[in-house]
């Protein structure tokens, strides 16, 4: 499968995940000039901005690891574009990781990480 394919699905089954552990998505793919987020989705009072890794595979670590500074950085100031946009800066809101590993053979292993990452102050414009 290739890597388009295969975060697409992953994006489908953490939907599926969250919706099962009782997230309402509110968007999917997410899109502002600061960056992109895979899910939006409120889970009780709080406002979820999540991040989607999937990995076919764990040699080369866990899917979670690959959420670095950089991709920090961009879904913050995303999550602080959506929260302007739609009126919302007065909700609490966290950031989410949802982790797959997508064994196609076998149940995939798939872990949510709540609270994965913090804004920093920096980012607050």
């Amino acid at each position: 499968m290739d890597k388009i394919s295969l975060a697409k699905n992953g994006e489908d089954k953490a939907t599926s995940f969250l919706r099962a552990n009782g997230y309402r998505i509110l968007e999917r793919n997410y899109r502002s000039k600061f960056g992109e987020i895979d899910i939006i989705a409120k889970d009780k009072d709080y406002i979820c901005f999540i991040e989607v890794k999937t990995r076919s595979s764990s040699n080369f670590g866990l899917p979670q690891d690959s959420v670095i500074k950089r991709k920090i950085r961009h879904i913050s100031r995303a999550a602080l574009d959506y929260l302007k946009r739609n009126n919302l800066l007065n909700l609490p809101a966290r950031f989410d990781v949802v982790s797959i590993l997508d064994n196609q053979a076998d149940k995939d292993n798939i872990e949510l990480i709540k609270d994965a990452f913090c804004l920093d102050n920096k980012y607050i414009y």
